[in-house]
């Protein structure tokens, strides 16, 4: 776990020995259940320590004070084998986590690895997110929305925006595009009641790449319309 270790002193987050034996089980069981399962084409230990651990926990830079999503109620879009979401749960315990995957056989991981894990109040959403968006009880219903490696802006912001409450904030987990990214979704994020906060550079150690957090504000309710049924926001992504 040293690039682990290193890479979050780096971002100035500290790991106590609780979180590196968790990400060690953590990093075993995903090596071992992609055997049998494509779970993520990144399997050997440095890509899974600093391109799936300590990408994840960079969303803590994201925060504004010492909270670190302490008592909030957080849904992971697109979770795949459970980035960013998982490594953040083992990180603050306190926050309500529910992880949205559409694929089976990653849902069977996740549930596997939260209960190996022993992580409480962590709930599983084997389903699209278009369809969490319009469902009673998610619809928002979130102070925090993530997703990383999921859609380009203008399709992610109808994905992420109906789940959170006016007053809650999505966080996208982006590339060196982002700036433009942003750009080009900036009017479908304000369709969905949304305003670009700010974007976070992030560093990864052993990377040479900049990643970015994308921070939106939910600052009205995003009209009933939205999200589209299934398929609908990445075949036609809102543009003026």
């Amino acid at each position: 776990m040293e690039l682990l270790i290193a890479g979050a002193q780096r971002l100035r987050i500290h790991l106590k020995a609780e979180h590196i034996s968790a990400f060690r089980v953590y990093q075993e069981e995903l090596v071992a259940w992609n055997q049998k399962f494509n779970l993520t084409a990144i399997t050997d230990d440095e890509g899974i320590q600093v391109r799936h651990f300590l990408d994840s926990i960079s969303c803590l830079l994201g925060q504004e004070g010492e909270e670190r999503f302490a008592g909030k109620t957080v849904i992971d879009v697109g979770t795949g084998a459970g980035f960013p979401g998982i490594p953040l749960k083992i990180l603050c315990p306190g926050m309500r986590l529910t992880l949205v995957e559409a694929t089976a056989k990653k849902v069977g991981f996740l549930k596997h690895i939260v209960t190996l894990l022993g992580l409480e109040g962590v709930d599983m959403l084997h389903q699209r997110a278009e369809e969490v968006g319009t469902a009673t009880g998610h619809r928002e219903c979130y102070d925090w929305a993530l997703a990383r490696a999921v859609a380009d802006m203008p399709i992610l912001a109808e994905y992420l925006l109906p789940l959170v409450k006016v007053g809650g904030r999505v966080l996208a987990q982006k590339g060196e595009g982002a700036p433009a990214e942003v750009q080009r979704g900036e009017w479908a994020v304000r369709q969905l009641g949304g305003h670009v906060r700010r974007l976070v550079p992030v560093e990864l150690r052993g990377l040479a790449e900049t990643r970015y957090l994308v921070i939106l504000d939910k600052i009205a309710t995003t009209p009933p319309q939205y999200p589209r049924r299934s398929g609908m926001p990445s075949k036609r992504p809102l543009q003026p």
